[in-house]
């Protein structure tokens, strides 16, 4: 591993705040890591959840990254059309070392082309949709091609993080990390995936997420049309 190690996040208005921060608290803790915050201006970003995060540099100053990792949220829709955005990220997936993402940030490399031909992973309800990209839709919460790392919804982006780790700095400095982080999720209720829910959980997500849906399709067309 070089020293130092430059893991870049790509911030956008309206992205999954976990999305981000579950990422953040692990790879941070990487021996020799140097973390920048990515958005194409310095001006404080909006999570989906209300709290603004403030970037550390922008697409124009950002140094050679390591790695670089893009969260996911509703304001991909807005990101995957940006082509300045695209371009940078096409840059610099070119030189690092790994290429990640984590939920629905997964279409955003997919807009840059980094997805052709690649297995890859996104959040539950958009993933037959990664076919659309180019990409062979794989079931997991962390799936691995070479060197592009895709993380499933939301909290996935944890494991996916500490599967970096292990990757980089071997099991011992995975498991300290989990340890420190008291990472031992045991949630009250098993309905963390379709398989999982309920069928009538299931039916009213997908419901619910079916505007929403609407909104990405249009957004995916525009985005590739433009690729």
């Amino acid at each position: 591993m070089t020293s130092p190690f430059r893991i870049g996040f790509v911030l956008f208005d309206n992205l999954t705040q976990l999305d981000f921060t579950g990422p953040l608290q692990v790879l941070h803790r990487l021996p020799g890591a140097e973390v920048h915050l990515v958005a194409k201006t310095m001006q404080p970003v909006q999570t989906d959840c209300g709290p603004f995060i403030m970037p550390s540099t922008s697409i124009d100053d950002c140094p050679g990254l390591d790695l670089i990792c893009i969260p996911g949220g509703f304001g991909i829709d807005d990101a995957m059309r940006d082509r300045e955005l695209i371009d940078f990220v096409r840059r610099q997936a070119v030189q690092a070392q790994y290429v990640t993402s984590v939920c629905t940030g997964a279409f955003v490399l997919g807009a840059a082309g980094l997805l052709q031909g690649k297995r890859a992973t996104t959040h539950w309800s958009y993933h037959d949709e990664l076919a659309r990209v180019g990409a062979t839709p794989t079931e997991g919460r962390v799936v691995r091609d070479g060197n592009l790392f895709t993380g499933g919804g939301v909290t996935a982006g944890i494991d996916f993080a500490l599967t970096i780790v292990r990757e980089i700095a071997g099991e011992s400095m995975a498991q300290a990390i989990q340890l420190g982080l008291e990472y031992d999720p045991h949630p009250p209720v098993d309905a963390g995936s379709p398989h999982k829910a309920p069928p009538a959980i299931v039916k009213l997500l997908n419901q619910r997420f079916e505007p929403r849906l609407a909104d990405f399709d249009t957004a995916l067309n525009e985005a590739m049309a433009e690729a």
